[in-house]
Parts: structure tokens; sequence; C-alpha cells
């Protein structure tokens, strides 16, 4: 799977982006699960797009999401959360006609990490990507949506505007798929895929984060339990619209391009991180294991305890 995952992170890595106008990246999108014979692909009235393989008979239980723009400059505007000290040295931007983004490598894989001006959340993007065409290559009966949303960066727009139109049945649970800030505590760079227990102003549902962790634990994936307070995340903006949500997401370096000393740099996040992400998405679409189940187990170990020490109650 790595060298197929390389690929797929540099062709939409490559992409240009930025709040609405993402067209490079669906472009790429489209191109990639269009070699998923079944994945069935559309565009909704505000330019999301809505993937949806199926192998087999089964329903969806869940929906991946990963938003396709980043943090630039549309018509002279700065659309997206860069503080204003980054920006008033003006740092080179490269122009794409429409936008402009910051003028910095498009993708670098170097030293077990990928550099790239927008990592947040084209990372996101290709996890889902390489999770699909992982699904078809194993042949893996299942029934999964992918969901790629526009305008995330100035207010989970396209995501709102998903959840509004209802086109993804309420009963499928959301999984916000994401780059998530280092300086957030209890997470580090390098140790695997993070199961996001919340964001800066949600929690998400703890029968989804549970089911996560088990199935993480029990294929040896490695996996961290975090509050990822540094920001808000797409699983938030579902919630508010019915729907359960959980939330993945990896150790990113340098948020929204802002290094070290009011300096803008390229974003980063470990490889075999990203290669977590994408096993552990490809392991939640084919699991038909409830989602309480995770909880009674959870349960069971902690009766065994209270049993074990009764005698001390006394």
């Amino acid at each position: 799977m790595n060298d197929h995952l390389h690929e797929i992170i540099r062709s939409v890595l490559a992409q240009p982006t930025a709040p609405f106008h993402e067209d490079a990246v669906r472009a790429e999108i489209f191109q990639q699960l269009a070699q998923c014979p079944h994945v069935r692909t559309k565009q909704d009235d505000f330019g999301n797009v809505i993937a949806h393989y199926q192998r087999g008979p089964g329903t969806a239980r869940f929906a991946l999401v990963a938003h396709m723009d980043h943090p630039g400059y549309v018509g002279g505007e700065f659309l997206g959360s860069v503080p204003e000290e980054y920006r008033k040295s003006q740092p080179p931007t490269r122009d794409f006609g429409a936008f402009a983004m910051w003028d910095l490598p498009a993708c670098e894989l170097r030293d077990g990490r990928v550099y790239s001006r927008a990592c947040d959340d084209l990372i996101g993007c290709a996890a889902i990507l390489a999770a699909f065409h992982e699904l078809e290559r194993a042949g893996t009966e299942a029934s999964v949506y992918g969901l790629f949303t526009r305008a995330e960066e100035i207010g989970f727009v396209g995501a709102i505007r998903l959840a509004q139109a209802g086109l993804v049945p309420r009963e499928v649970t959301i999984v916000s798929l994401e780059t998530s800030s280092e300086k957030a505590p209890g997470c580090k760079m390098g140790d695997g895929v993070i199961v996001r227990v919340g964001d800066r102003t949600s929690i998400f549902d703890p029968a989804v984060t549970a089911t996560f962790l088990e199935l993480a634990k029990r294929t040896e994936i490695p996996v961290q339990r975090c509050l990822m307070s540094g920001g808000t995340c797409e699983a938030t903006a579902f919630q508010l619209y019915g729907y359960r949500c959980g939330a993945l997401c990896v150790a990113l370096g340098n948020y929204h391009n802002c290094g070290p000393d009011q300096r803008i740099e390229p974003e980063f996040v470990a490889l075999t991180d990203v290669q977590a992400l994408v096993r552990l998405c490809t392991e939640i679409a084919g699991s038909t294991e409830p989602l309480a189940a995770a909880d009674e187990a959870l349960r069971a170990r902690l009766e065994k305890r209270a049993t074990e020490y009764a005698e001390r109650f006394a």
C-alpha cells in the first residue's frame, strides 16, 4: 500500500486550492475514484463531492469526511485563520488566477514526513482516496461514503450545506478526517493515528470513539486518544444537524503554515501516521460491529475488576 499511498498523496497535494476554488482538487478526486469500479460519485449543488463505495448488499454505516480547501488569498482578501503577524511581512505567494497560495512546495517526502503548502486537509482527502483504493484492491464487501467538502476554512460552509440537504442518510455516522495541530496536549507526531475525542468546541460520540479505539487495538494499528483542542472540525458542524459523529486526525506541524518566529512555512505530517489513518479508515469501512459493543466490552472489563476487589469493599 505504501508506494500507492505516496502516489495518491503527491497527486492530491499537487493541486492548488483555496476556499471556493477547489476545482483542481475536486477534478483529481474524480479521476482517482474513476479507478474504483465499486465507487459511484456525484457533485451536489454546492460543489461538494459525494462518493459511495458499495460492494455486496450491506448498508452504509459510516461517512469519511475531509475538506478540499486551504487558507489563501481570494480576490485580494485572505480567507482562513492565519494571524495577521504572519502575513504583515508579505511572504511570497503564487498566483493561480482567481486565487493565490503561499509560494511553498506542493509536496516533498523526506525523512519520513510529508511537507506541503496544504497538508490541511488535502492529506485527509488523500486518506479517503487511499482507503477506497485499498477496499477495491482487497475486494472488501462494504458500504461506506466518502464526502469531500468545500470552504471549510471560512466556517464549514460546504459541510453545513451538505448536512442541511440531507443527502447522506441521518443514520450514517460521520467521521471527520483532519490534520490537527501537534501542539494539542497528549498527542505526539509519529505515534499513530489520533482518535479525536473532541475539538475546541465539541465532544464527539463516546461509543463511536470507543469503537474506533477497539478496532485499532484489535488490528494492531498505532493509535492515540486525544482531545484536539487547537481548532474546530467538521464533526462539530454535522453534529449540529443531528448526525452521530466521530473524528480521526494526524498530528500537524506548522498548522496553517505558521512556523517558528512568525514565518510562513510548509505544513508537515509523519508518513507513518497517515499510513495508520488509512488503515483505520479501511477497518472502519469494513466493520460490522455494533457501536455499543465497544462500550459493553469496556463495562465487562471494569466489572471484572470490581469483582476481583469485592472483598475489600467490606
